[in-house]
């Protein structure tokens, strides 16, 4: 029972009704309220908060709107959401660890902001409702291009479509330029999309090999003699799995290998816009042979599937505009016109903002969770990389997680041409808590450090 909560409302700034609810979330977040607590009766509250009954109502209000509380009658008002277990050795929430999503702010204003973004285009529903171009409208490429500059990356609109999603970009572009039981050179370790994408049109993998600043330049000049290979796929930026960047200098390098060898690059730049200060692009240093396809969905949110992609010249976009035209006809019209006036009012760059500081929070958290010595990550990332300590073998981790609702993704997902590592990819975003993710990651150090000599055992 919580009937004595009192909330220091001096912290949450005014109005008091909304800093009630503020402090209702946050509380909750710090597990200082728990589901099923109850809550003071509001006249109690607003006694002891010396303000006005009426305000303390319209907070209780407030914080119901927003799924925190419920009334029940004749019994109080409760904090809403089901129970959670909260004894990290004994078992964690359920935690999916898996799905590789940005960090969502907990930001009441911000989300304001974003909620009247969806309210202006849907002024102009019917338009929206109808087919529309493909590549996006003028005004729609023309956000893009002021997005993608952010970045550091000049956009003319005749290089520029918008386009429903990266998956789809891939397939078409990688369609454009190579045949079925062609050649695709990528990291070793790479992003599990591409290899289902690469299947799908029946093309060869070829993983290169990685260090610490991504694909080795050697090893590229070496897959460019013995195996003929002319198309390379890339994550430069915050590697997924192993948040890795590849610096200048080494972009350089590959660069100088690929014109030498007539390579088309492709640059997954997914997490282009976390980092500060992240190295040029590729689509920067060598437009002419490089494919950018950039999105919202790592640094704003995954249901936008809205893909950016900048092609190495007017006449090269041409083919992949048509199959993408016959592939889904168009990007939405809906999200599109959402991505657009976020970037235009200053939403998006808002997003990205809080994304950033809620990343930089929760690595933090890792930091003091998990023993240092155990993976690798980057402060600006929303990922790391747990190589395992012996006697583990990653698919017996992930089965013990698993058991106790925890679950992570394995090595084999991102493996191409080597063996499998044991290690495991553990995402730090998505729709936890950081307190929820805290019971996760308490977990999994539990299990390291007390279970790791039984590993075998779970084999």
């Amino acid at each position: 029972m919580t009937d004595r909560w009192t909330p220091d409302l001096t912290r949450f700034g005014k109005p008091h009704y909304k800093a009630i609810a503020d402090a209702i979330a946050h509380d909750m977040r710090e597990g200082r309220l728990r589901v099923s607590d109850r809550l003071p009766p509001q006249r109690d509250l607003a006694e002891r908060l010396g303000i006005n009954f009426t305000t303390v109502a319209r907070g209780y209000v407030e914080a119901q709107k927003r799924g925190l509380i419920e009334s029940r009658t004749g019994q109080g008002t409760f904090v809403a959401g089901q129970p959670r277990r909260s004894h990290p050795a004994m078992r964690p929430s359920v935690a999916d660890l898996t799905m590789n999503l940005p960090p969502e702010p907990e930001d009441r204003a911000l989300a304001d902001r974003m909620q009247a973004g969806l309210v202006r285009i849907a002024r102009d529903l019917p338009t929206l409702l109808r087919y529309q171009g493909f590549g996006g409208t003028y005004v729609q490429r023309e956000a893009a291009a002021h997005l993608l500059a952010w970045r550091g990356l000049i956009a003319t609109q005749e290089r520029l479509a918008i386009c429903p999603g990266t998956h789809l970009a891939f397939q078409a572009i990688l369609q454009s330029l190579l045949q079925p039981g062609e050649m695709l050179m990528c990291e070793a370790l790479t992003y599990p999309g591409i290899k289902a994408v690469a299947g799908r049109l029946g093309l060869r993998l070829i993983g290169l090999p990685i260090d610490d600043e991504g694909i080795e330049p050697d090893a590229l000049d070496a897959a460019c003699r013995d195996h003929g290979a002319r198309v390379l796929y890339m994550n430069p930026t915050l590697l997924n799995p192993t948040t890795s960047t590849c610096s200048q200098p080494r972009r350089e390098a590959l660069i100088e290998v690929a014109r030498r060898h007539g390579v088309t690059i492709i640059e997954d730049d997914a997490y282009g816009l976390l980092p500060r200060n992240p190295p040029p692009a590729f689509a920067t240093l060598a437009p002419e042979i490089t494919w950018y396809v950039g999105s919202l969905s790592k640094c704003i949110g995954a249901g936008l599937r809205i893909a950016y992609v900048v092609a190495p010249d007017q006449r090269s976009l041409w083919p992949v505009s048509a199959i993408l035209r016959t592939a889904s006809v168009m990007a939405s019209p809906l999200a599109t016109a959402l991505s657009t006036q976020w970037i235009e009012d200053g939403t998006a760059r808002q997003v990205i903002h809080a994304v950033r500081r809620e990343c930089a929070a929760r690595q933090n958290l890792a930091a003091e969770t998990l023993p240092s010595c155990s993976y690798m990550t980057n402060p600006e990332g929303f990922h790391l990389w747990m190589a395992l300590p012996e006697p583990w073998q990653r698919s017996a981790f992930a089965a013990r997680l698993r058991a106790s609702d925890l679950s992570v993704v394995v090595s084999d997902a991102f493996c191409v041409g080597q063996a499998p590592v044991e290690a495991v990819r553990i995402s730090l975003g998505g729709v936890l808590s950081r307190a929820e993710l805290r019971i996760a990651l308490d977990f999994v150090r539990h299990v390291l450090e007390t279970e790791t000599e039984r590993g075998a055992e779970f084999a």
